[in-house]
């Protein structure tokens, strides 16, 4: 979708063009909602396995909160009541949950766990699943979960051609939600190359934000020397980001805040983009376009792709204690 028009700065001024849609996406609200609800209903502790979204911000103002976070339910007393993040477990993780009688409440993004249902219907059919994503990665390792025997992870088309399957009739692919749509697109398109029959998910796995936030960077990259991405080090969609400005002759920086942009980055810049991953807060973009226009960036203009509307639903265990309790309140999400 194209974008809307935008205003080229040819004036002595300085300008921050302001990516529009930014920041937080459908699913890490309703993770950060789930956490700040769960304090609210049941007091502390409520327990995190892993950090809830990536993003160091929210993680800090979630554990001033109340939210003690653990790195494997292990660390959650018996009995104790534990949140699964927005990039979803394996069924390994949920089974110990269960043997230490974990209250748990799943903050998984329906998304991701859109994903873990076609590789459970993909091993189910027999076929070898190809995992387009990032080793390591939370969602990822939860992906490969599902069906570990069955399931290849790769990260490049180098990985593809690396690929020796026993049956390469029965093959299909799947994706981490957060990548780059273009490396992606190279990845399947090498894959279908080897494996002229292989299947892949009825829809495209990279979520909506991912794609929203990307396209918006090449809209605005024609008009900006420099872009300015606010996200966590850990957060691979605001990664992207980066690498998409990059790829489009843009230098760009990944920063958790303006404290992180380095003074040398704005000599000789006459136009900078501005924009933030799917789970950094909007107040720290604020302080950033603030920060700009004491800079001398004076001129400010808002550059909206397309407008988001997706809400996705509370769990279904806390739309039952918040049932149980009339008139408890709603908790705001981070801004």
């Amino acid at each position: 979708m194209p974008l809307k028009p935008i205003a080229l700065n040819e004036g002595p001024e300085k300008k921050i063009y302001l990516l529009k849609p930014r920041g937080f996406c459908a699913g890490v609200v309703r993770a950060i909602d789930v956490v700040k609800i769960a304090l609210d209903l049941y007091g502390p502790p409520v327990y995190v396995r892993k950090e809830i979204v990536h993003n160091k911000h929210v993680v800090d103002e979630l554990r001033d909160a109340g939210a003690v976070f653990v790195e494997e339910v292990e660390e959650v007393p018996r009995g104790g009541r534990a949140i699964f993040s927005a990039h979803g477990v394996s069924p390994i993780v949920r089974k110990e949950a269960k043997e230490r009688n974990l209250k748990v409440i799943d903050a998984t993004c329906p998304l991701v766990t859109k994903v873990h249902l076609e590789a459970v219907k993909f091993a189910r059919e027999g076929y070898t699943i190809i995992l387009i994503g990032h080793k390591d990665h939370d969602e990822v390792t939860g992906t490969l979960g599902e069906a570990p025997e069955k399931t290849i992870l790769v990260e490049s088309v180098e990985d593809v051609d690396t690929l020796n399957l026993a049956n390469p009739e029965k093959v299909a692919y799947l994706t981490q939600t957060t990548l780059s749509l273009d490396e992606t697109t190279h990845i399947v398109a090498r894959l279908q190359e080897r494996f002229p029959n292989i299947k892949g998910p009825k829809s495209q796995d990279i979520c909506y934000a991912t794609e929203n936030r990307q396209m918006a960077v090449k809209g605005v990259s024609q008009y900006c020397e420099l872009l300015l991405v606010v996200g966590s080090s850990n957060s691979s969609n605001s990664k992207r980001l980066v690498e998409v400005g990059n790829n489009f002759n843009v230098r760009s920086y990944l920063v958790n805040d303006w404290s992180e942009v380095d003074q040398t980055w704005l000599e000789g810049v006459q136009n900078v983009g501005v924009t933030a991953g799917a789970s950094a807060p909007e107040h720290l973009v604020d302080e950033l376009v603030d920060a700009l226009k004491s800079k001398g960036f004076t001129s400010l203009e808002e550059v909206e792709l397309i407008e988001e509307d997706v809400r996705f639903s509370l769990p279904g265990e806390l739309l039952h204690a918040s049932s149980l309790r009339p008139a408890a309140p709603v908790a705001a999400s981070i801004q």
